[in-house]
């Protein structure tokens, strides 16, 4: 068997980033940016105020409290109607141009005003309450690289420096499909012998979460005929995912079907538990993943080389999750010879992160993902002891930093 290392390493020597196509900016969040972005402007484009209040000349308001004369207003939107001098100051508001002359803006909160005149009660230094021209971006600046993955503050530069629309890698298409006789569809009440199919649609929202486009190719029944069927409805796919039939039982017919679909396999067992029986393989340059059935080792083994090969195809440079290092709250025990990747929640534990097992951690017992923060990697035939520590590999959306 591959150890966990060795088969990402052959997956992702075989999958490339996806071709790219320009489209609205807002139809990029979440895609890979395919091209540099520099700055033609200045962001932004004329000291203004970052308050509302008086536009004055530091050195006029040294005296505090002080008397200047109000010259005029100028608004967000319009430019000022003159400069300001010495003992003068101009009304303005959050967003507008500094005008000529003044060096800094005195809050509102600040002053009285009465008969064309404003009482500053404090004295400001040169550049208070300015936003300069240019601090945030000078033209020729780099702005964002190849391969960042778009977010919404990256959506608003590139609004800010004008663009409409911008080159991205092109979203994976991902053709998923469930095997199985004791499968029943969503909608319909299982029989005597059934179960609901839940791995179509754990993996198909693990697809929108990587960032791929999943086309549902629901169940095949445990037949050659009708798996070869399915897979073939999948042909307008980028990748094509299965899950179930890639053991060694006698109805384990996922790799048999991919064979006769002319895939070539590059492998299909992996030391790791949840998830042993694992298949990847090329079809007419596709990759092609058979996921264990068992539903917690479909997600896991989703989560450590699907993911990973699905970011990659989407052209993004960060394709795996974060990892650190968390405390033991309770001895976390992985029997077995193989490498465990067990289910834990994250909590603070003074200024270190503690990890403790959600429970039971049976490949069918689905809610253990669902209390998980992380995975929890142990060698095999280890028991972590309260206390030591143990690497985690975080798969809940948000920043390590803030959990």
């Amino acid at each position: 068997m591959l150890t966990v290392e060795q088969a990402l390493a052959e997956i992702l020597a075989r999958v490339r980033p996806l071709p790219t196509e320009r489209v609205p900016i807002l139809s990029a969040l979440g895609r890979a940016l395919a091209e540099p972005i520099v700055s033609g402007r200045e962001i932004p484009p004329w000291a203004n105020s970052s308050m509302d209040g008086y536009a004055v000349r530091a050195v006029d308001t040294t005296a505090a409290p002080s008397t200047l004369t109000v010259v005029g207003a100028v608004m967000a939107g319009a430019m000022p109607a003159r400069p300001v001098a010495a003992g003068e100051a101009m009304r303005i508001f959050t967003g507008a141009p500094l005008p000529a002359g003044a060096d800094a803006v005195v809050p509102q909160e600040d002053t009285d005003a009465e008969d064309g005149h404003v009482m500053l009660k404090v004295a400001v230094e040169t550049g208070a309450y300015v936003r300069l021209r240019g601090e945030d971006l000078r033209i020729g600046a780099a702005v964002l690289g190849p391969g960042v993955a778009l977010g919404p503050a990256e959506i608003g530069v590139l609004a800010s420096l004008g663009h409409t629309q911008v080159l991205v890698h092109r979203r994976p298409r991902v053709a998923i499909l469930s095997t199985g006789n004791e499968l029943a569809e969503l909608g319909r009440e299982p029989g005597p012998a059934q179960i609901p199919n839940t791995n179509t649609y754990s993996l198909f929202a693990q697809v929108l979460e990587a960032g791929g486009e999943p086309m549902n190719l629901g169940i095949a029944a445990d037949r050659l005929e009708s798996i070869e069927e399915r897979l073939r409805w999948g042909a307008p796919a980028d990748m094509l995912l299965s899950s179930a039939g890639v053991s060694v039982g006698d109805l384990d017919l996922v790799k048999a079907a991919l064979t006769r679909a002319g895939a070539e396999l590059h492998l299909w067992q992996v030391s790791m538990r949840p998830g042993k029986p694992i298949t990847f393989g090329s079809l007419h340059g596709r990759p092609v993943f058979g996921l264990p059935g068992n539903p917690v080792s479909a997600m896991v083994t989703f989560e450590l080389f699907v993911r990973p090969a699905l970011r990659r195809m989407g052209g993004l440079n960060g394709i795996h999750r974060p990892r650190l290092a968390a405390k033991a709250l309770a001895p976390i025990a992985n029997p077995g010879s193989r490498r465990g990747y067990l289910r834990v929640t994250l909590e603070r534990d003074g200024s270190r992160w503690g990890a403790r097992l959600t429970g039971e951690q049976g490949s069918a017992i689905l809610t253990s993902m669902v209390r998980a923060d992380a995975l929890a990697v142990v060698a095999g035939d280890t028991v972590v002891q309260t206390g030591e520590e143990v690497e985690v590999i975080v798969f809940r959306d948000f920043s390590v930093d803030s959990l």
